[in-house]
């Protein structure tokens, strides 16, 4: 079925799935990798539950939520998706999120430590966020604590994220993406999660593993 569901069009999200899909093909072939190594994750913090099946028959089939008590409910209605959590993580939201989640991609304080100690399993995952531009007021650690930070950890880290500062110029994120690659290098992470809708693919030249899209997808 194709048209018009809650206000997402099928064909439109396909359209926007191909695009970026193609977009993340070239940004991988410049970089010498296989885009078999960038998984995108669509983010819908803003697609409403009615609309997810939309998503699921466009072709989508990993999504990432920002906001606890939305993944709950989005989760529970279509556990035919992997969810990830991409919003920042509070540690009184862990219990609630860790029985839908298969990552958590922004754990950046003790206080979240402590409670996926007390509440995660040998299948917990997560990724650390790191503040690479150390920009104030911004959530992530900052790159010095990393060592640290990770010797804390009571569950299994894959990797790690980023956001960067704003910039109208995709170019002006490459060298954060490229610093998180650096430090995930150093301690032998593998899992990236860095690039959105406006700069997934310099994100993908750096070496991301996972995108995530939102506004490209969904024809805005």
């Amino acid at each position: 079925m194709a048209g018009l569901i809650h206000g997402v069009e099928v064909d439109t999200v396909r359209r926007g799935l191909e695009r970026v899909r193609a977009e993340i093909e070239d940004a991988a072939r410049k970089a010498g990798r296989g885009p078999d190594e960038v998984e995108l994750l669509a983010a819908v913090k803003y697609i409403p539950l009615e609309d997810l099946p939309v998503l699921h028959e466009a072709g989508l089939t990993l999504l990432g939520e920002n906001r606890a008590q939305e993944l709950e409910a989005k989760a529970t209605a279509h556990p035919e998706f992997r969810w990830h959590f991409i919003g920042q993580l509070q540690s009184r939201k862990v219990k609630q999120i860790l029985p839908y989640v298969e990552l958590i991609h922004s754990v950046a304080s003790d206080s979240a430590l402590k409670q996926l100690g007390k509440h995660g399993t040998p299948e917990t995952e997560i990724l650390v966020e790191v503040n690479v531009a150390g920009e104030e007021g911004k959530a992530g650690i900052d790159p010095d604590e990393l060592p640290a930070f990770l010797e804390r950890a009571p569950v299994r880290v894959g990797g790690l994220m980023t956001m960067p500062p704003f910039a109208e110029d995709p170019e002006a994120s490459r060298r954060h993406f490229a610093a998180l690659k650096e430090l995930a290098d150093a301690h032998g992470l593998t899992r990236l999660s860095m690039g959105t809708s406006q700069d997934f693919a310099v994100a993908v030249e750096e070496g991301a593993t996972l995108i995530r899209v939102g506004t490209r997808l969904y024809g805005a």
